[in-house]
């Protein structure tokens, strides 16, 4: 029995009308009037008395309608639990992320985020080596990619995502830093400092690219140190060791409570941007989309911040929207 077949029944008892109830449910009136035989068909009595002018119940029928109306009633709380449910945010998500963003942002957002979903729970694996989704067994991963890499991934991974946000770089230091050491105002300056530099795999990225007046030049800093870890580089920063090139996302908190400063400000580092990925449509969950929407909140401030601020142009971190 087809609940269409009911929800048609219930409409023309209430209506009195074929061609009302037809009119109400949005379909033909021989759409409504075959419904009604289906349904009288199955049960084996008429359900409507019918004349040239005017249709209503047969006792039969006047029977049948508060159980029908119940049914759907039925069913349709039915469905609104199986909605809520689906909905709900519950359940176990498994999730990557870098080392420096599992530390520090998103240590606090998935705080918030399971204080006011406790039916949530979270398994994060946490480095700045890239996650294999199934190797490691994670629904979904945080990534900062350039705008190719993005292409590749999706293209060739069959993989999805969404786009959380654009991500400016600075190159900063101490003021205890810049004041035993000078402030460097040129690239040729720049290769007297030590910088900080971040190691992963084999390859230590000591080769800076960056945007003056829209030429692109890429500096080969000197360093004493370098680590496969980001927020150790930060740190590094913040004590004083030298100069570095680091997200503002990271650094935003540093920027704002003067513990680092811009240098080099003619200078821009190409925007990357940071996604959420995922190998699989069916793991886009309401958990995901919930984390997605607070992290996208979360930097937004950080970026109105920076900008309200004069530390950052906002030329310089577009909003997500205008990518």
């Amino acid at each position: 029995m087809k609940t269409e077949d009911l929800s048609v029944f219930v409409k023309v008892a209430e209506v009195g009308s074929i061609t009302t109830a037809a009119i109400k449910l949005d379909i033909s009136s021989s759409a409504a009037s075959m419904a009604v035989k289906r349904l009288e068909e199955q049960l084996g009595v008429a359900l409507f008395v019918r004349s040239t002018r005017k249709i209503r119940l047969s006792p039969e029928g006047e029977q049948y309608l508060p159980m029908a109306k119940q049914a759907l009633d039925t069913l349709q709380q039915g469905l609104a639990l199986v909605t809520e449910q689906k909905q709900s945010i519950h359940g176990e998500l498994r999730m990557a992320m870098s080392s420096e963003m599992g530390r520090n942002l998103m240590r606090e957002l998935l705080n918030k985020v399971q204080r006011e979903n406790p039916e949530l729970s979270l398994r994060l694996h946490v480095s700045d080596s890239r996650v294999d989704f199934y190797r490691d067994g994670v629904d979904v991963a945080l990534r900062a990619m350039t705008k190719e890499a993005v292409k590749e991934a999706v293209k060739e991974s069959q993989m999805y995502g969404f786009k959380v946000c654009n991500i400016p770089h600075v190159i900063c230091a101490s003021p205890d830093y810049l004041e035993r050491n000078g402030e460097p105002t040129t690239l040729t300056d720049l290769a007297q400092h030590n910088a900080l530099l971040y190691k992963l795999y084999d390859q230590t990225h000591n080769t800076w690219e960056l945007i003056n007046e829209g030429e692109r030049v890429k500096v080969k800093v000197n360093s004493n140190r370098a680590v496969n870890d980001g927020d150790i580089v930060r740190r590094w920063c913040v004590d004083g060791e030298g100069i570095a090139k680091k997200s503002c996302i990271d650094v935003a908190g540093d920027l704002l409570s003067t513990k680092l400063q811009r240098i080099l400000i003619g200078y821009h580092v190409p925007l990357t941007e940071m996604w959420l990925m995922l190998p699989s449509r069916h793991l886009i969950t309401p958990a995901v989309r919930l984390i997605r929407d607070e992290l996208k909140q979360v930097i937004e401030s950080k970026r109105q911040r920076l900008i309200q601020n004069q530390i950052l142009k906002e030329s310089e971190w577009p909003p997500c929207d205008n990518a």
